[in-house]
């Protein structure tokens, strides 16, 4: 056999599969605990043992890996004009799979510098002004940043009218800066790629020694790549197979969101407001997880529509959140009320953040009638939803979870999907699957669309 071996370093577990290339099957998955306070490699080492038992070898051709190890990959995005730039920077850095903590608009502040010092970034994404526009803003961001006692480093992406001068600023401070093309060179023109893959170098030179794992590299036959941009290929390649789709991760402190889809108005007497979002589009929404960040997910639910949901005492609620909140490796046992809580906050988490990736429309009123105006995608016509992540993929019902993605007549105004098939990744292997499409991108394709799950 010409076996491949995909690890995924997770902030939690190191996940392990054993892929068959030639058969485009997988052979064998397994798990053990992430040792990212000692040693990644000895829970990897572990966690070969197990999977060798399962495939009867642990001679891999090829071995690859992505990791969200010790929180994976934090940023900050900085721009001008919060629905241009700003957002611009920020789909760019979701894109490459990093998670974005705060994004910023217009000149820093003082209490800006401190938020930024207080979060303790890797990487900060600065850009603004289009080309030959704006450059004073960019400058003054460039400025404030450089002075922050921080060791993260700088992508620079904006106006590069001053694109060489903001790099001096950033080196005479000793910061670590990449000079890359604007991510949006002209007036709602999106240029995302450049910056994409300069998040995705920084990445493998730095991040990967921060977090520990540049000993484990020396065992790959190729860089360790964050695992958002796993998954986020994985789902590009499908959708080109597929059609338009969208993919929930629910995690335990993020909910990660996927669409593979044009996005532009679908209903009649509708244009679009605002820029014209990618066609490959993530979203993370660090306040929407089922352990770490429960408490924020449970706030945005309700604790009245949680209780409705679940029949469980609100009293009764709250003490499990805060119980997961201070213990986030906590597993429910099936066929017990804490199983069922989580299994309808998994349904909540993805309703939320599908709120919040999809477009949405307004009314306006025009000299020539009622119009409606589309802020982002419109997600009506996506044909399957796919659910990942253990929350999905463990839940006693997934279907109903997943449902919570779908259109509703209560938010009609919400662009979500109206009729979608929707799959499971049972055997959680889209990051897998993301790091075998670099190589054997049609085997990856054939070992998703076999392994995923209709429900």
């Amino acid at each position: 056999m010409n076996l491949c071996l995909a690890v995924d370093f997770g902030s939690t577990y190191t996940k392990l599969t054993a892929i068959d290339v030639e058969a485009a099957a997988v052979v064998a998955v397994a798990k053990a605990f992430t040792t990212i306070e000692t040693d990644v490699r000895e829970g990897l080492n572990k966690g070969l043992v197990e999977l060798a038992k399962l495939c009867g070898t642990d001679n891999f051709n090829t071995k690859l890996a992505c990791s969200s190890a010790a929180g994976g990959l934090k940023m900050i995005s900085v721009g001008l004009v919060p629905d241009l730039t700003a957002k611009a920077a920020r789909l760019a850095a979701t894109s490459a799979g990093a998670k974005v903590v705060k994004t910023y608009a217009y000149e820093l502040t003082s209490s800006d510098q401190e938020e930024i010092f207080n979060e303790n970034p890797d990487i900060i994404l600065l850009s603004g002004g289009i080309d030959g526009g704006n450059k004073d803003v960019i400058l003054h961001n460039a400025q404030m940043l450089a002075v922050i006692e921080r060791g993260f480093s700088v992508i620079i992406a904006g106006n590069k009218t001053v694109g060489e001068q903001i790099r001096q600023i950033f080196l005479t401070a000793k910061k670590r800066a990449l000079l890359c093309e604007n991510v949006m060179p002209k007036f709602d023109k999106l240029n995302i790629m450049p910056a994409k893959m300069a998040i995705r170098d920084l990445f493998i030179e730095n991040i990967i020694s921060a977090k520990g794992l540049d000993k484990a590299q020396e065992l790959l036959d190729d860089e360790i790549i964050p695992t958002p941009l796993a998954v986020f290929e994985a789902a590009e390649l499908l959708g080109k197979e597929m059609g338009e789709l969208m993919v929930y991760d629910v995690g335990g402190a993020t909910t990660d969101v996927y669409s593979m889809a044009d996005g532009t108005p679908k209903r009649a007497n509708t244009y679009l407001s605002g820029m014209h979002e990618p066609h490959a589009k993530r979203t993370v929404e660090g306040d929407i997880g089922m352990r770490y960040s429960i408490l924020s997910l449970a706030e945005e639910a309700g604790l009245d529509n949680i209780a409705a949901s679940t029949g469980i005492a609100t009293p009764d609620i709250q003490a499990r959140i805060k119980y997961c909140r201070e213990n986030p490796d906590i597993l429910s046992a099936p066929n017990t009320p804490e199983k069922h809580l989580d299994d309808i906050l998994a349904g909540f988490a993805i309703g939320i953040s599908a709120n919040r990736h999809c477009g949405f429309t307004e009314t306006t009123y025009t000299p020539v009638g009622e119009v409606l105006l589309q802020t982002g995608k419109d997600l009506t016509a996506v044909k399957y939803i796919i659910g990942t992540g253990g929350s999905v993929i463990n839940n006693t019902n997934p279907k109903n979870a997943l449902a919570n993605a779908a259109y509703t007549p209560l938010s009609a105004n919400i662009l979500k999907p109206t009729n979608p098939e929707y799959l499971l990744d049972t055997q959680n292997i889209f990051a897998a699957m993301g790091l075998l499409s670099k190589r054997h991108p049609k085997t990856a394709t054939k070992i998703m669309q076999t392994n995923f799950t209709k429900i």
